[in-house]
């Protein structure tokens, strides 16, 4: 089953992502910043990770710079904001892809998709 880390300070936006993802047949791991993100990755094999932009103790670009840095860089990165895509892809211009915030459940299940393939939902 692929696994998607979800990192987002903002409670409320990781559980709607956990729970389209799950639905759609994918495992959710979640973390609510960038420190805590890394370790989530080093915990388990990982093969997505959703990333906010706008965090405390470390930020979605520190966190994608690290994951670089540190043996993640073949893990593919969605970056999510309200802020413009062009804003976003100034700081994190490793990321895949781009998610604005507020989504439509059918854009995160179609971009997840995209880039890792189908989950393992029931038919």
């Amino acid at each position: 089953m692929p696994t998607v880390l979800v990192v987002d300070d903002e409670f409320g936006v990781a559980e709607v992502i956990e729970a389209i993802l799950e639905d759609e047949g994918y495992r959710v791991l979640t973390a609510v910043n960038g420190k805590q993100g890394l370790e989530r990755l080093a915990e388990a094999q990982v093969d997505l990770v959703v990333l906010d932009v706008m965090m405390p103790i470390l930020d979605g670009p520190g966190m994608l710079k690290r994951m670089r840095a540190e043996g993640f860089a073949a893990v593919p990165v969605v970056m999510m904001s309200s802020l413009p895509e062009s804003v976003v892809r100034e700081q994190a211009p490793h990321a895949q892809a781009f998610l604005r915030k507020p989504f439509r459940a059918q854009a995160v299940a179609d971009i997840v998709r995209s880039l890792i393939g189908p989950g393992n939902a029931p038919a």
